[in-house]
């Protein structure tokens, strides 16, 4: 499956919509996404399952990559 993460780039910032990032990644779970991310200094907002036409939709936008 692959999720989409929504993210802080430090977790000491206070979420603000307009300097969220975002990430690609693929996992079985939500949780595997989470414990991937762990040593990485980021606030995570929300991780989202893509799957249907909204995979379909962000695999059509240039800024999609997987990320290891």
């Amino acid at each position: 499956m692959i999720f989409k993460v929504f993210y802080q780039e430090s977790k000491a910032e206070v979420p603000v919509r307009e300097c969220t990032n975002s990430l690609y990644m693929e996992a079985e779970t939500e949780r595997e996404v989470r414990q991937k991310l762990k040593d990485k200094p980021y606030n995570i907002e929300f991780v989202q399952k893509l799957e249907g036409a909204f995979l379909e939709y962000e695999q059509n936008h240039d800024s999609f990559g997987l990320e290891n």
